[in-house]
């Protein structure tokens, strides 16, 4: 079966049920380690990423792995917020159907200490949360419809506290772990899963030049650990899981104290 020309994944059936996914942000990184760790669990999928040629190489390699059709790739850039509702119902027809969505763009773009952005910071935003915003608000309504199915989305141990290294980051991040919390007790009612994954260093191109990371962990792992979380549909997940402990003590350090501190 095609659509314009293109091959795609054989459809469910009851002697074969097949879960979908959609992934944003799947060119590289986590995304790339989610999309492969999905597909051997037998998801089909649907990723997006503004990087054509590396969407591409991962659907191919996916494919190749699967014998068959398995993941099919969809330029987007996450600011075009327009185009967000056709391109949901196109890879709605193309998967027949949707069990799984996950949101993992994300950027960070740093200015120093001493210096102030605002480029930067409209471009971090635009991306980290009003693009979430658009794709997490479409799947919402369906979801709650349909009253089934899960969110995943790619928060950060960044959005606990206002750090003085990278404001529009953290905010950014702040803003998306806040909303992720309003979504999951709206829907919760609905029997619709909300996941908040919230890594700390991982060895991707978001730490490329920061100083003073620490427990750098995989993409891989990274992708394993949130899998777990999915597959028990948890509300939140720290990956490492060390995290947890680390971030409930930076909740708790006085402001007087925290402010003074340069992380």
């Amino acid at each position: 079966m095609t659509t314009n020309s293109k091959p795609l994944p054989p459809r469910a059936t009851p002697l074969r049920p097949r879960r979908r996914a959609i992934i944003v942000g799947a060119s590289s990184g986590i995304g790339a380690a989610l999309a492969r760790r999905l597909a051997r669990e037998g998801y089909t999928l649907a990723l997006l990423a503004r990087r054509a040629d590396l969407l591409a190489s991962l659907c191919e390699e996916i494919n190749l792995a699967a014998g068959e059709i398995r993941a099919l790739a969809y330029p987007h850039d996450v600011t075009d917020y327009d185009s967000a509702p056709n391109l949901l119902q196109r890879m709605l027809a193309d998967l027949g159907g949707l069990d799984l969505f996950v949101y993992n763009t994300g950027i960070s773009l740093p200015v120093g200490l001493k210096k102030y952005d605002f480029e930067k910071d409209r471009r971090t935003t635009e991306v980290n949360y009003l693009g979430a915003l658009a794709w997490l608000n479409l799947v919402a309504a369906m979801f709650q419809s349909l009253k089934s199915g899960q969110i995943v989305a790619l928060s950060s141990v960044a959005g606990e506290r206002g750090r003085v290294g990278n404001p529009s980051y953290n905010a950014s991040k702040a803003a998306l772990t806040c909303y992720l919390e309003a979504l999951r007790n709206r829907l919760s009612r609905y029997g619709v899963n909300v996941l908040t994954a919230k890594p700390g260093f991982v060895d991707t191109n978001l730490i490329v030049g920061a100083k003073g990371a620490f427990w750098v962990i995989s993409a891989e792992q990274a992708a394993a650990d949130i899998c777990r979380a999915i597959r028990k549909r948890r509300q939140q997940v720290y990956t490492p899981a060390r995290w947890r402990l680390v971030m409930l003590i930076v909740r708790n350090i006085p402001s007087f104290i925290f402010r003074r501190l340069i992380f």
